[in-house]
């Protein structure tokens, strides 16, 4: 820590820094990332505001419990590997958490400053650290405990169990990642757009792992390439983390017309096979109405990619009102700025086709809101007379996701819940001993970071099984 510290009244006086970012209507053109990236100078007045609180609830909002205060204070002494050291000591993938993590449900909103103002940037920080990091290779040297001797399977290469892969190879374990995809990352490569998280930062995260220790087989589908059983004869543990991909859709008319289409499916195109390209050879429509229903962040991901594609009128039907959106703040005021169109507080009720069963509309309700549901927002409920048809030429369909019961099935013993979701206890264990499970398998659909904290949190459960069975 520095030996002269920043009077509290100095601190207070700084202004919450502004993130640098392409221009909206500049954006909307191009893959490019929308965030630039503070500079040095930036950071230091930044981390500067940082009041180090003597309980600091900051650590509190993190799912994988980072030090917050120390790697920030570490940024004000100048000691950039000093607070690299101390970020991946916590982290696995900061660079990626920086990135897409929702720092103002979580860390930020704990944040003292923001009582009477904003929040520290905590995650612009993050992200700053951890870019500081990948350019200066080899400043971040973590060393490994003594091999144990031990082997852990990991069924999934996305946010849990990559997280999970590094934190046991640290402990000193033998740890090989299964992935179906031909590239790990998993929604990191096929579901967030270059825009919001270039995957050269996820490649480079992945290479850490590697030269690490961490043993990567792509192309493996468990469930067809191997069975569970087949992979806990093999190991001394198993940590599942083939999250949650199967998608959900709306169950209405026309829903099997040439257009429509999955957020998965369109997503994956676009991010992990380059449809974006002009090379490129993955087909993906380039529409010029695309109707996005949803109001996620995944929703956000593809109405903002439709109009990255050419989409005259890239548009959010969502069945709630603005308030009630689920996405980023940030997400939605990025969208706004690239001139995505909102449709809010309507529901789709049927996919309109021409004569040869292409889109050409989305037949669609008007809602008002009602009382709070059990998610605790206002209920929609139907305006009776208010159908209509919006013209569109394409539907992706963002409305969430469920778990592809391929693995399960394999493994009748392992026991999952109504929806298909594995059940583990508080530490990721299953019902059969030495096999654990978390983020969207467990959970079901929701963010990187909880995905993350639960391939953390088993991780220190499998290292204590393994070390003390």
């Amino acid at each position: 820590m520095s030996d002269t510290p920043i009077p509290l009244k100095e601190r207070m006086k700084i202004d919450r820094q502004v993130m640098p970012e392409q221009e909206g209507s500049e954006r909307a053109g191009n893959f490019g990332e929308v965030n630039l990236g503070f500079t040095e100078k930036i950071a230091l007045l930044e981390a500067r505001r940082c009041i180090q609180c003597k309980k600091p609830k900051c650590i509190e909002g993190c799912p994988v419990s980072v030090n917050i205060p120390r790697f920030l204070e570490c940024i004000v002494d100048g000691d950039m590997p000093a607070a690299a050291r101390s970020l991946f000591g916590d982290n696995a993938l900061p660079a990626v958490t920086g990135r897409v993590c929702p720092q103002e449900v979580q860390c930020e909103c704990h944040c003292v400053r923001g009582k009477k103002g904003k929040p520290v940037a905590i995650g612009y920080l993050e992200r700053f650290v951890a870019d500081w990091a990948r350019a200066h290779a080899g400043s971040v040297v973590i060393e490994p405990r003594k091999a144990t001797g031990k082997k852990v399977a990991i069924v999934g290469g996305g946010p849990a169990g990559l997280t999970a892969a590094g934190e046991l190879v640290k402990c000193g374990h033998e740890v090989t990642i299964y992935e179906a995809l031909h590239k790990p990352g998993g929604v990191l490569v096929y579901g967030i757009p270059e825009f919001r998280l270039p995957k050269q930062i996820v490649e480079d995260e992945v290479e850490r792992l590697a030269e690490a220790g961490v043993k990567i087989e792509n192309n493996v589908v468990v469930g067809r390439t191997y069975t569970l059983p087949e992979l806990r004869d093999a190991f001394d543990s198993v940590f599942i983390a083939n999250g949650a991909g199967l998608p959900v859709f709306m169950d209405i008319p026309g829903e099997n017309y040439k257009g429509v289409y999955s957020a998965n499916e369109y997503l994956t195109r676009v991010n992990l096979m380059e449809a974006y390209a002009e090379n490129a050879d993955t087909p993906v429509l380039r529409s010029k109405r695309v109707a996005v229903v949803g109001g996620g962040n995944v929703a956000m991901d593809s109405v903002r990619t439709a109009k990255r594609l050419g989409a005259e009128h890239a548009m959010i039907v969502y069945r709630r009102s603005l308030a009630e959106m689920p996405a980023r703040v940030e997400e939605i005021h990025h969208a706004m700025e690239e001139g995505v169109e909102f449709e809010n507080l309507i529901a789709p009720l049927e996919v309109i086709g021409d004569g040869k069963k292409w889109v050409s509309g989305l037949k669609c309700q008007r809602m008002e809101l009602g009382e709070p549901d059990a998610s605790g927002r206002r209920r929609p409920t139907p305006v009776e007379g208010s159908e209509f048809i919006l013209d569109c030429d394409a539907v992706v369909v963002a409305i969430g996701t469920r778990a592809n019961p391929l693995l399960t099935a394999t493994c009748p013993e392992l026991k999952i819940n109504q929806w298909g979701n594995i059940e583990a206890d508080e530490n990721g264990m299953t019902s059969i001993p030495g096999i654990f499970a978390g983020g969207d398998i467990v959970r079901g659909a929701a963010t990187v970071i909880l995905a993350m904290g639960d391939g953390k949190r088993s991780a220190k459960a499998i290292d204590d099984y393994l070390m003390n069975a």
